[in-house]
Formats: structure tokens, C-alpha cells, sequence
């Protein structure tokens, strides 16, 4: 054992002592995926604070798509939280994701206001018309649709947020024009 570790000469009179040193956090990653060297910057930045747990995985969802299991276990073990909360905080809020989103995006609001102006049939519709149920990315990766709870912009409903732009006042027809260009994905 006392061969792992490095001698030094102590200030005092010269005899050796054997030094530990702490492993650092900032190693790469044994990957070699750099998007793990830029989370590792985000923790730091936060100084691995537990209470920064949803920022740090909004950085991680935006880093790589989604929020896989490796990457929740390794956000856990650096902020020295257990698994199952990490895991918790993902499944509760809507936006995070462990499925890796479509190169095209539709999020209907069904929020209290969305959903007694029509947020309902409009999800059925586009849900149709793209032949993708919401929750669920096509099979070739092309469109996701998803609901939100609540988007909490109550006075613009209903909405629908078309590749991270919000879309006011929706309609049926507009909703179904504004994803016609995108085609359908699903079964016919």
C-alpha cells in the first residue's frame, strides 16, 4: 500500500511522509464523450450542489437529448444523491425526457385553459394527422408529440409548441397546417 502513495519532504526537518492525494472530480470521462467533460463543468459550476439537481439535468437533457439511466447515475453519484431521487425529479417534471426526441417536436398544453378551449380534440387530430400518440417519437425519429400539464401561459390557450416555438390561439386547421410539412410517420 505505502508504495501507491507519494512521498514528500515535510517543511519541519526533512523526514518523509506518505500523502494521499484526493481523486480529482474533474477527470474525463472514461468515455472520451466530451458532453460528459461539459456536465462535469455545469457540476462544477454549481459546486456540486445537490439543491442545483434540475438545473444540472436540463443541462444534461440539452447536452445529450435525453436522460438516459447511465447519465441519472452518474448526475447521482457526483451530487452524492441517491438514484431513486435523481429518478424521481426526472419522472416528475414534464420537460425531462428518456426517450430522444424527434428532429421535430409538437407539445400540446392540456392545462385547465387548454383543455375547455379544445386541447383535447386538437391532440387527437395531430396525433392522426402525424400518426404518432403522444408521449411516443415515430420510428424513424422524424416527430414526437407530447402533452404538457400546463405551460402556464393560460391567456394564449390554446397552445401548442411547434419545435420549442409557442404557438398562441390554436386551432384544429392551423395546428394541422402548421405539421403538414412534417408528413406522417406512423402507421397508415
Amino acid at each position: 500500500m505505502s508504495a501507491m502513495l507519494p512521498r514528500t519532504r515535510s517543511s519541519w526537518g526533512g523526514a518523509t511522509a506518505q500523502v494521499q492525494q484526493t481523486p480529482s472530480r474533474e477527470t474525463k470521462h472514461q468515455s472520451g464523450d466530451r458532453r460528459f467533460e461539459m456536465l462535469d463543468a455545469s457540476m462544477k459550476r454549481q459546486k456540486y450542489a445537490p439543491d442545483s439537481l434540475i438545473e444540472i439535468m436540463h443541462t444534461a437533457q440539452e447536452l445529450f437529448g435525453r436522460l438516459a439511466p447511465d447519465i441519472l447515475h452518474y448526475v447521482a453519484r457526483a451530487l452524492k444523491l441517491p438514484p431513486s431521487r435523481v429518478y424521481g425529479v426526472a419522472t416528475f417534471y414534464h420537460l425531462f425526457s428518456f426517450t430522444p426526441p424527434g428532429r421535430h417536436t409538437c407539445v400540446v398544453c392540456t392545462g385547465t385553459a387548454c383543455y375547455v378551449k379544445g386541447a383535447d380534440a386538437m391532440l387527437a387530430r395531430l396525433e392522426q394527422s402525424l400518426g404518432v400518440v403522444a408521449g411516443h417519437t415515430s420510428d424513424d425519429g422524424e416527430v414526437s408529440v407530447s402533452v404538457a400539464r400546463c405551460l402556464g401561459a393560460c391567456g394564449l390557450a390554446p397552445i401548442v409548441v411547434f419545435d420549442g416555438q409557442v404557438a398562441a390561439h390554436q386551432t384544429i386547421d392551423a395546428a394541422l397546417a402548421r405539421v403538414e410539412p412534417w408528413g406522417r410517420h406512423g402507421p397508415r
